[in-house]
């Protein structure tokens, strides 16, 4: 393979070969060529096999743009980034906007110069994207200019970003301004296979952000597993959903895996229940993405009228009562999957056909997955361990000491405690860190002590996820005041609003317990299964939804 970065950061920061995870390449479709750009495979390839003119994406406010519109724009977008900001192959590209059309057309525009796309998502603070800047060395960044204000910040404490344009503006310098000086042709970059072309962020325990490398291979691998042999999406299906495209469910179940097979996407810049199921039924969506939460709370309409046929769940595990209240209001069986950063999307499934109420599903063709114990010897049925998965795909962080415990004897470890049983499905047991999935999103428990410890009443403090109904689990908060702190009165919400301030606003404590302190080891060590147990003296408590 001859790779095209001239910036190699990116490949000089993965991790050596031998901490790679063994990757599977069995079927034939999985067999890429040496040279492969997943731009050119999905939006340059699409429009020379005559489907430029077919929808491809459209917004409630925004364009509605054919493959050809789409390819025209990220080539326009291409030409501004090499010839009017100057990129080289292997640079990083932040893209910070909510779900657009143009945000998408920023992607496809860095892929196509060679660069590598790195997307935020718009709840993140100064705080957290300046750590993303920073990991990622990111040299140049496309922005809504909604969020400009917060970017401007960061840009002074990083100062490796030096090119930023921004749209949805009038500026004589913005985006769409430098776009219109170029003609729309740009002839994409022939990277290889093997060339980074995105970088994807996931909390981890400790609250550090890791930072997931995918190649172009990675993308068109993923594009060849879940869709094709689990969603099985036809050309005119109308897809739809709530995850940003900051994160890989989003990105491939809302742009990637309708791009596959010549469909649309309707993407949502604010995607709660409301807005989906009015978006549902006036663009006459027939693919849904979403985590069980919305789920849980669309399925107390009666939709069997609606355009839907096909509903994917994944962010987190999907309660059997939430699959059943689904199927009764649309007579849909739904699509649940686990997919994790680290390996770019979902690879255990189970289609409508052979779903079962309590299972995640059997790992999707392409993939393997067992349940082992901490040695790695796998286990039988019925025998709770972690999950352990390899395929086309698998975790490369990017500089990052962590490498070594997720991949182990050249297996992904997820973090997941699952069981099997007799006939190969997975069934969900909990998290096996310190990881909180709340109504789809991971929030790392440390991170928010750290923004709680930030407030000058908390004198210490610890944050567990504890189960809820409606959201799988909630932060839940143990703090101890500072002594000096007489009156608790509205202390709940201060803290609250504190971390909101601090931290992306879903990560604050929904429920805080005021305690006389933590249990700890004789060493110091927090002992968060005891929290989690509630065996602590309680002084006082308060807890808001």
């Amino acid at each position: 393979m001859t790779s095209a970065h001239i910036d190699t950061f990116a490949r000089d920061h993965l991790p050596p070969l031998d901490q790679w995870p063994d990757l599977v390449f069995d079927a034939p479709e999985l067999r890429f060529p040496a040279q492969l750009n997943c731009a050119a495979e999905l939006l340059d390839r699409r429009v020379a096999d005559g489907d430029g003119a077919r929808l491809c994406v459209q917004a409630p406010d925004g364009p509605r743009w054919t493959y050809a519109d789409l390819n025209e724009q990220a080539n326009r977008i291409a030409a501004v980034l090499v010839h009017d900001m100057g990129l080289v192959p292997g640079n990083r590209v932040l893209l910070d906007a909510p779900n657009n059309p143009m945000l998408t057309a920023c992607w496809f525009g860095v892929l196509k110069a060679g660069g590598i796309a790195v997307t935020a998502m718009p709840l993140l603070r100064v705080k957290e994207l300046t750590q993303i800047v920073d990991k990622a060395r990111i040299t140049h960044a496309l922005c809504d200019s909604a969020l400009a204000e917060r970017l401007e910040t960061v840009i002074a404490a990083c100062p490796t970003l030096t090119q930023v344009r921004y749209f949805h503006g009038a500026a004589d310098d913005g985006l769409e301004a430098l776009m219109a000086r170029h003609d729309g042709r740009f002839d994409t970059v022939d990277t290889a296979a093997d060339d980074v072309c995105l970088i994807a962020f996931t909390s981890g325990t400790t609250g550090v952000p890791k930072a997931t490398v995918h190649f172009h291979r990675d993308v068109m691998a993923i594009c060849h597993c879940f869709p094709h042999h689990i969603l099985r999406p036809e050309p005119d299906d109308v897809f739809i959903g709530s995850p940003p495209l900051a994160f890989t469910f989003g990105l491939g179940g809302l742009l990637l895996f309708p791009m596959t097979v010549g469909a649309s996407s309707v993407l949502l810049e604010h995607a709660g229940p409301p807005q989906l199921l009015d978006a549902i039924e006036k663009f006459g969506a027939t693919v849904l993405f979403t985590a069980p939460t919305s789920y849980r709370i669309l399925a107390k309409h009666d939709l069997r009228g609606t355009t839907l046929r096909k509903c994917v769940s994944a962010g987190e595990p999907l309660p059997p009562s939430t699959r059943t209240r689904w199927r009764e209001a649309t007579g849909l069986e739904l699509i649940d999957g686990i997919g994790a950063t680290e390996m770019l999307h979902i690879f255990i499934s189970a289609d409508e056909a052979h779903a079962r109420p309590g299972a995640t599903g059997r790992a999707v063709p392409g993939y393997e997955a067992r349940v082992v114990d901490e040695a790695g010897n796998t286990l039988g049925p019925g025998e709770i361990g972690l999950l352990a998965v390899r395929g086309p795909t698998g975790c490369r962080y990017l500089a990052d000491e962590r490498q070594t415990v997720y991949v182990r004897d050249g297996w992904n470890y997820t973090g997941d405690a699952y069981s099997i049983d007799a006939d190969g499905y997975f069934h969900y047991q909990a998290r096996s860190d310190d990881m909180i999935v709340s109504s789809g999103y991971n929030i790392a428990a440390p991170e928010v002590e750290d923004a709680l410890a930030g407030h000058f009443a908390v004198a210490d403090c610890a944050v567990v996820g504890v189960p809820d109904e409606d959201r799988g689990q909630i932060v839940k908060a143990y703090v101890v005041l500072r002594p000096e702190v007489e009156d608790r009165d509205g202390m709940v919400e201060e803290l609250q609003d504190f971390v909101k301030q601090t931290v992306a606003p879903y990560k604050y404590p929904r429920a805080i317990v005021f305690v006389d302190a933590l249990p700890r080891t004789p060493t110091g060590k927090l002992q968060r299964f005891r929290l989690r147990e509630t065996v602590v003296p309680q002084s006082d408590s308060a807890a808001t939804a």
